[in-house]
């Protein structure tokens, strides 16, 4: 998830491409085709990169945002930000989403090199518009769960940072592979303020096919992770109003 606060901060992403067994892995020849734009949904550096840590922001690990033109860079790209749905906490803004050079340095960043596919700067374009759908997504399922909370926290919930964990399955979707189903090709956790309470969220990102009219293909599994008995006993709710229903 490439994200940033609305006053400066960052956004940037590495690249992830799909391997036979549907896992992840950085790599540096990655068409970026429209239909395969998901391969550049953006989610945070990890801290150990080779950026500088002082210039790394620590609420998204992100480095400072570039929205200057790459050197041979062959169109020129937006640099407009959209402003999320997602309220980032201890603010009054909401987190803001990288432009189109934005994303297309950080993939520069990450070893990506334009001069080896065949993009256009619509691709570029509709690559940010399933960035931004991803996670407005997310933040909708989350929302869903934070409804449980309603009368504990009534202003709602708000973001207050989240980290990339491509390479790391989540329990549940090591199980789900050993029932035959494929491994997400990324996961985000994110960080949410309930108030006061911070709650974490796991979020596994599976492919769902064609990218649709509105920009959206990813099946999202959102839960609150199993590091509380609050978070036990939600998950426990939900699945017995599944299972019932």
């Amino acid at each position: 998830m490439g994200l940033s606060a609305s006053s400066p901060a960052a956004a940037g992403c590495p690249m992830h491409m799909k391997t036979a067994d549907h896992r992840t892995e950085n790599t540096d020849d990655v068409p970026a085709h429209q239909e395969r734009a998901y391969e550049f949904v953006a989610c945070p550096m990890k801290s150990g990169s080779s950026q500088v840590k002082d210039d790394i922001d620590p609420s998204n690990m992100m480095p400072p945002p570039n929205q200057q033109p790459s050197p041979g860079q062959p169109f020129p790209l937006s640099t407009v930000r959209e402003e999320s749905s997602i309220p980032r906490a201890h603010s009054d803004k909401k987190w803001v989403y990288p432009s189109e050079q934005m994303f297309w340095n950080a993939m520069l960043r990450k070893g990506w090199r334009w001069k080896d596919d065949d993009i256009t700067s619509e691709d570029m374009t509709n690559i940010i518009k399933i960035h931004n759908q991803n996670n407005e997504q997310a933040w909708k399922e989350i929302l869903k769960w934070e409804a449980l909370h309603a009368a504990e926290c009534p202003c709602g919930p708000s973001l207050m940072r989240f980290g990339g964990k491509a390479k790391e399955y989540s329990p549940r979707a090591r199980i789900r592979s050993w029932m035959g189903y494929e491994l997400p090709f990324d996961r985000h956790d994110w960080i949410v303020d309930r108030c006061g309470k911070e709650v974490r969220y796991v979020i596994d990102y599976y492919d769902g096919g064609a990218v649709d009219k509105n920009y959206q293909f990813t099946i999202l599994d959102v839960r609150p992770a199993l590091d509380s008995l609050s978070a036990v006993w939600d998950r426990t709710k939900v699945a017995w109003w599944r299972w019932t229903s």
